[in-house]
């Protein structure tokens, strides 16, 4: 039997973080195009269950296209069942605005939900799950209850935790689901993949987001698909990537660089170097030490970048050199200023930089940034 487990969809994410207009539009529906990519990958590899392991959507109202194309893949691929546990960002709009419960759309509540996915010659694979709140998490450990003999697939959606944090819901205590029988414990939450070691017999596993959507999910991202063999007892799992875009930090370091045409030709260097694609989005982040002259214009090198990739932002983490001696003696306005600012006992060495950066800039007539 092969299983998808996905999560953190985030269908009609508005995407207007980094983007604006027509850009922004284009990536909410690479969203949730990637998802139908998903359903496809599962036709073409015989896939017959996907797990959704909460926050499908990423905001309480859900658009009309949005739902009719979800809906529209479930009842369109009748021999898929879809495992659809709710996340801290779903709410019951989907659910609420169906006529009728699709028979391969599989839901969880507020208490343990088991379904028998697949059986063969006695053998079972069963999927339980459980949508954790205030009523139920004090007993949501203690009422699960499992068959040895089974391949058990136990859902949630939260953070992994090792004890119980009083008030916090959302938090996954995997202290508290070991030697339970289960062997496969398939989460959502947390947006990058990461899988460990449970106990004896079963591990945990986040498959991350489909879709990466701000640099703090930079990297690969896409699913888990489990083959289990009920005879040999064997589950094998491949990472399966996915997304149409991936987001990447790249570091190009601009030491002793003196001016806006300096740092450009660094940051070329530093693109070479990677083998990123045109199709994705990067963070160029400006390391090393900088005199406190250099003359930076992040805007300008952000619009001669703009073509290399999806999108371009660039961080500007450099730190500022001042060699005081230089201008120790010197007599003009800029000296003096230098020297006043460098006397203040009650400004740290950076602050210090950073004002006199300021201050050369407005001396020179140069923009402020």
């Amino acid at each position: 039997m092969k299983i998808i487990h996905c999560a953190d969809l985030h269908l009609d994410s508005v995407m207007n973080t980094h983007f604006t207009g027509a850009k922004a539009k284009e990536r909410k529906n690479e969203i949730l195009e990637t998802f139908r990519r998903l359903v496809k990958n599962a036709v073409s590899k015989e896939v017959t269950a996907i797990i959704i392991a909460g926050d499908m959507f990423d905001r309480k109202s859900i658009s009309v296209t949005t739902k009719n194309a979800v809906l529209y893949e479930i009842t369109n691929n009748p021999k898929i069942d879809f495992y659809y546990l709710k996340g801290n960002h779903d709410a019951d709009s989907f659910i609420d605005s169906l006529q009728v419960i699709p028979d391969n759309l599989k839901l969880f509540g507020n208490e343990w939900t088991k379904y028998v996915a697949y059986e063969e010659n006695g053998n079972r694979v069963v999927i339980c799950g459980m949508e954790p709140d205030e009523s139920n998490y004090s007993r949501m450990y203690s009422n699960l209850t499992l068959e040895d003999s089974d391949y058990n697939i136990v859902v949630l959606h939260g953070q992994e935790a090792h004890s119980n944090t009083l008030g916090k819901t959302d938090n996954i205590n995997l202290n508290e689901l070991k030697n339970r029988a289960i062997d496969y414990l398939a989460l959502g939450h947390i947006h990058t993949y990461k899988e460990g070691k449970l106990d004896a017999r079963g591990i945990y596993c986040y498959p991350g987001c489909l879709e990466g959507r701000g640099f703090d999910e930079c990297g690969e991202h896409g699913y888990v698909l489990l083959d289990i063999n009920l005879t040999d007892g064997i589950c094998s799992r491949e990472f399966v990537k996915i997304a149409t875009r991936s987001l990447y930090e790249l570091e190009a370091d601009v030491s002793g660089c003196m001016n806006t045409m300096e740092i450009s030709r660094r940051i070329s260097g530093a693109i070479e170097s990677c083998c990123y694609g045109k199709e994705n989005l990067i963070k160029i982040i400006l390391t090393g030490t900088t005199d406190v002259e250099c003359e930076k214009n992040i805007d300008l090198l952000t619009k001669q970048f703009e073509n290399e990739f999806y999108y371009v932002k660039i961080q500007d983490d450099t730190h500022l050199k001042i060699d005081y001696e230089m201008y120790a003696y010197d007599e003009s306005l800029k000296g003096e200023f230098i020297r006043m600012v460098r006397a203040r006992e009650d400004l740290s060495n950076d602050d210090k930089a950073q004002i006199i950066r300021y201050g050369i800039q407005a001396l020179s007539g140069e923009e402020i940034e």
